[in-house]
């Protein structure tokens, strides 16, 4: 692979900074795109947990009701659910280790 062939990642535009004596979490735009906050990242990823659990618990229901029949659907969202908040747990232990080597690391 020839050096040539390499692009350049650009400059970086106009970045914003958080200012973390305001407690500022801001989002971050380089060349005009959007990149999200941890802040945003995380409150996303929440919303989509939550409204995978309750899209869990209305299959449960239905099926409870009658209104569906197929248990493999059923079983399939509860599945998912169920990934996605293991995932979201795993994310939070490994911010709370993070969290507190920083913690060390101050002192």
């Amino acid at each position: 692979m020839a050096i040539e062939n390499i692009n350049s990642i650009g400059g970086l535009g106009s970045v914003q900074r958080t200012d973390p004596v305001a407690g500022g979490t801001k989002a971050q735009s380089v060349d005009g795109k959007h990149y999200p906050s941890f802040k945003e990242t995380l409150n996303g990823f929440l919303g989509d947990v939550n409204d995978l659990q309750q899209k869990a618990d209305v299959s449960i229901e239905k099926m409870a009701a009658g209104e569906i029949t197929d248990v493999h659907q059923v079983m399939s969202s509860v599945n998912e659910a169920n990934l996605a908040f293991n995932m979201m747990m795993e994310i939070r232990n490994k911010v709370m280790d993070a969290y507190g080597e920083v913690m060390r690391m101050r002192l």
